[in-house]
């Protein structure tokens, strides 16, 4: 077993890891050791190819096809260096004040957050896109929303010299997202920060982390480790899990945990969410500019929010229900398909929840309730309402029976498109807002941690993702996960002479 030691170790490298790396670099000037570890590769930027086939197996968790323990979901998990920010489309929104007041976590106040949210979306260079990159898909949208009698709200995302390849799901090929990898990553590692690639966190013993360093194998992208390939134990005064909703919450149950903390793993929510495709009579330009510029939020009046979308033809394909003539002839008409992604604002349910099997690995448990499926449905109802209010001439739903609705049932939505058709396991659901798991609180008998990210009697371990989420947020995750991890820094900074015997930074 080799032998390492740090002061910090930072487990995990996405929006909450690469920002503790970052805020906790100027410990770096006092002589302190900040270590970060990503389990996915770092990759050269001309291996960002936009081909799904290569792309999908060296970014996500499973290729992208990691399952709830009842197969009726997949879940979208980044595994590079930068984590699931490599992966996203960039939209970034502050977090809504009245899920922050739900919330209700001793310590935890929007003002706070709103403020720290600010900071980090000015360093990713989040803005508003310029019209010229904003594509037909998008403006079909913002359309048809404001003949359905909804106003489209326009997303701010963290992009710098947008080519509008339209591939962010798959890594931006033109380096253009301001992902961790672009900018909070390399910022640390300039400061002294040291990461290490392809190292999986086992389980953690004490103040020390068994860890697992991957050979690189034959073919696959991506730069080999910075470690030699082994097992290791990394020893530190003080371990920041970031390694996400679901990553986080295992590590803890692998570790042993879950005795002194009963609620580990629970209140797991996601956003289900599914595309919609509809057929127009002519092309449009929907695979080039960005995918994601425009969203219409009902979450607080009927709990679903609407995004525009632009999925690869793969992705589309397992999208649509049934098979044969049908689906073919919507796959042949890939040119002239406007799509929408629909997402249930779920909220933390007894049962759906994070385990571990007995090999280690993390389980999902989710339950569709009712109300999300209404949910889903009255979002489905929705976009097809929209997708005709912008002229399209047939839309596919997969909750109605059959799928297809044309134009001539505009009068039938409601009809047509009802919970009874909802059949989870038939129709292909995915979600990758991933949220909860070890949820701040006040004790460890209604939560895992305390407002600023510490573990309910253990001060040297925190967590600084999305698994602190009490309940979902509504909305992407990105700049909240960011300003939680924030204050994660900042008290490790405030008790660095507690911690490590320097002044605080």
């Amino acid at each position: 077993m080799n032998e390492r030691a740090y002061d910090v170790v930072i487990i995990g490298s996405g929006a909450g890891g690469g920002t503790v790396a970052q805020e906790l670099s100027p410990l770096v000037r006092d002589g302190l050791r900040v270590l970060v570890l990503e389990q996915g590769p770092r990759l050269n930027d001309d291996e960002f190819t936009g081909r799904e086939g290569e792309m999908a197996p060296a970014l996500y968790e499973d290729g992208g096809g990691f399952l709830t323990a009842d197969g009726t979901m997949m879940l979208a998990l980044g595994r590079a260096y930068g984590g699931s920010t490599v992966v996203y489309t960039g939209t970034s929104l502050p977090p809504p004040e009245r899920v922050i007041e739900r919330w209700d976590v001793p310590g935890l106040e929007y003002p706070d957050l709103l403020r720290r949210s600010a900071k980090h979306a000015a360093a990713d260079n989040v803005h508003y896109l310029e019209p010229e990159l904003i594509n037909e898909n998008n403006r079909l949208f913002v359309e048809g929303c404001a003949k359905a009698g909804w106003q489209a709200g326009q997303f701010p995302v963290n992009v710098k010299g947008c080519r509008g390849s339209s591939l962010c799901n798959l890594g931006c090929p033109n380096a253009a997202k301001q992902g961790t990898n672009r900018v909070q990553l390399p910022a640390a590692e300039r400061a002294g920060v040291e990461v290490v690639t392809r190292a999986r966190a086992l389980v953690i013993e004490g103040r020390s982390v068994r860890v697992r360093v991957a050979e690189q194998m034959p073919g696959e992208k991506g730069l080999p480790s910075e470690w030699a390939p082994g097992d290791y134990r990394v020893h530190a005064r003080s371990i920041v899990l970031a390694a996400g909703a679901i990553g986080s919450p295992a590590l803890l149950l692998r570790s042993g945990c879950g005795r002194a903390l009963p609620r580990l793993g629970e209140r797991f929510t996601c956003h289900p969410a599914h595309v919609l495709v509809a057929e127009h009579a002519r092309p449009i330009t929907n695979d080039v500019g960005h995918p994601k510029s425009y969203y219409l939020d009902r979450a607080e009046e009927e709990s679903f929010v609407l995004e525009t979308c632009m999925y690869f033809p793969f992705t589309t394909a397992k999208n649509l229900t049934g098979f044969g003539a049908d689906h073919s002839r919507f796959m042949h008409a890939f040119p002239r398909l406007q799509m929408i992604l629909v997402l249930a604002c779920d909220r933390a349910v007894p049962g759906n929840r994070v385990t571990v099997d007995r090999a280690g690995k993390p389980v999902v448990h989710y339950r569709f309730t009712p109300e999300v499926i209404e949910a889903l449905v009255r979002a489905t109802r929705a976009s097809a309402r929209i997708f005709f209010a912008a002229g399209a001439l047939r839309v596919h739903a997969p909750s109605a029976d059959p799928p297809l609705l044309e134009r001539s049932e505009m009068g039938r939505i409601d009809e047509r498109i009802a919970a009874r058709h909802f059949k989870p396991g038939k129709i292909s659901l995915s979600a990758a807002h991933l949220m909860g798991g070890c949820g701040m609180g006040r004790t460890p008998a209604d939560s895992v941690t305390d407002a600023w990210g510490r573990v309910h009697g253990i001060p040297w371990l925190r967590v600084a993702d999305a698994s602190l989420f009490p309940d979902a947020l509504h909305i992407n995750p990105y700049l909240t996960i960011m300003a939680l991890a924030d204050r994660v820094a900042e008290r490790i900074r405030s008790e660095a002479g507690e911690l490590f015997g320097v002044a605080a930074a």
